[in-house]
């Protein structure tokens, strides 16, 4: 009887035991499915100090079939070359002619990202200068690449990738996509390191919004405090924030990851409307709303027709024949009727709202405006 008590109480104390576990496991599930997306701290800021270099050098592409510079439009190339031949002990006639359609000068350009040492290697971009036809085939020398500083910190030499194509016969030709620029994978070796001080001497580093807000900013501040569970970063402004990090490499490296990887939910973005006026292109981001409003809009056209009449002189009078021209010029107008804007927080309603105007591009950038300015369209306005 006594074991059978016993065993019992253990079976209530198991199911007991699984409900509360069940109960914990739904809590849990719940709490994750509810959590926001933030992003971190790595997508929205950098650490100052961590940023790549542009480098670029003047080079020659050989291996060019018929398609290179004509050497005597493009005097650089000629000098290039003879330069070059020089270097590596071939002396050329003061007076020679070289005719040549198989070389072609090229400026290459590649970007050295941060924290590269020698002995790596980076990609590049060869781009004509002269007025070789194509690149395709061509094999780029041994480039010095250079930084702002004047410094060589890499140096360049390969196959060229073009990724057009292109033929012409008798008069005719046919191109697709460009000929005169290609790339080279992996085709620079870095030769010397950009030196890099990331902290100052009593370890303070610096934090470099990609978009400066000073919310975004109070955000990451509180995020990295409540990471390290003790103060150690403050912002200076909307766009820097200063951390107080280890003197130890080895620490402040795992110390920048460590704040890198910290998740911040971002401020909602400004609402924004590009306009390109030389495309016609118009861009909304989301946070853009309409308010309600009436829009009537009407196109003008301007037309003119030209006849021309002649004017023939009697017989014997003397005169000439002349052509004149009679130009009539009117100006019609295309009545719009007046379309309600229904406000509206949605980027999709939004657009559904424009598009019922069944106005062009242009005209939906004079709506625009307007509407800015009326005070129904609550977004900044950019033209580019």
């Amino acid at each position: 009887m006594a074991d059978s008590v016993f065993i019992q109480s253990l079976l209530r104390a198991a199911k007991s035991a699984a409900q509360a576990l069940c109960t914990l496991l739904c809590a849990g599930t719940l709490s994750l499915g509810g959590a926001a997306q933030g992003e971190q701290i790595r997508d929205i800021a950098d650490f100052a100090g961590i940023r790549p270099n542009s480098l670029v050098g003047y080079g020659l592409v050989v291996g060019l079939d018929g398609s290179g510079d004509q050497t005597t439009q493009s005097p650089f190339t000629e000098q290039g070359l003879t330069n070059m031949l020089s270097q590596l002990g071939v002396t050329l006639p003061a007076d020679a002619n070289m005719q040549m359609r198989n070389i072609a000068a090229v400026i290459v350009t590649a970007n050295l990202p941060a924290l590269s040492r020698p002995g790596q290697q980076i990609d590049v971009v060869v781009s004509s200068i002269g007025n070789a036809r194509s690149l395709r085939g061509g094999t780029l020398l041994m480039t010095p690449m250079k930084g702002a500083d004047g410094e060589v910190y890499a140096v360049a030499q390969g196959n060229l990738l073009i990724g057009g194509a292109g033929a012409s016969a008798n008069g005719s030709s046919v191109q697709i996509n460009q000929l005169a620029g290609g790339r080279i994978s992996r085709g620079a070796t870095v030769e010397r390191a950009v030196p890099l001080r990331l902290s100052s001497d009593n370890g303070l580093l610096s934090l470099y919004m990609h978009e400066p807000d000073s919310a975004t900013a109070q955000r990451v501040v509180y995020a990295i405090n409540s990471e390290m569970h003790r103060t150690v970063a403050s912002a200076m402004d909307g766009g820097m924030i200063e951390i107080q990090g280890p003197l130890s490499p080895n620490e402040r490296v795992n110390f920048m990851a460590r704040i890198e990887s910290i998740e911040v939910l971002p401020i909602q973005t400004r609402p924004k409307v590009i306009l390109d006026s030389r495309t016609g292109s118009i861009v909304l981001n989301s946070s853009v709303k309409l308010y309600r409003a009436a829009v009537a809009h009407g196109n003008l056209s301007v037309v003119i027709d030209t006849t021309n009449t002649v004017s023939q002189p009697g017989a014997l009078s003397g005169g000439q024949t002349a052509v004149t021209s009679q130009s009539n010029i009117s100006i019609e107008s295309q009545g719009g009727s007046l379309h309600l804007l229904e406000g509206t927080a949605n980027l999709m309603d939004v657009i559904k709202g424009l598009n019922a105007l069944g106005a062009t591009p242009q005209d939906l950038m004079v709506i625009l405006q307007a509407l800015k300015a009326a005070g129904s369209l609550r977004a900044e306005l950019e033209i580019i």
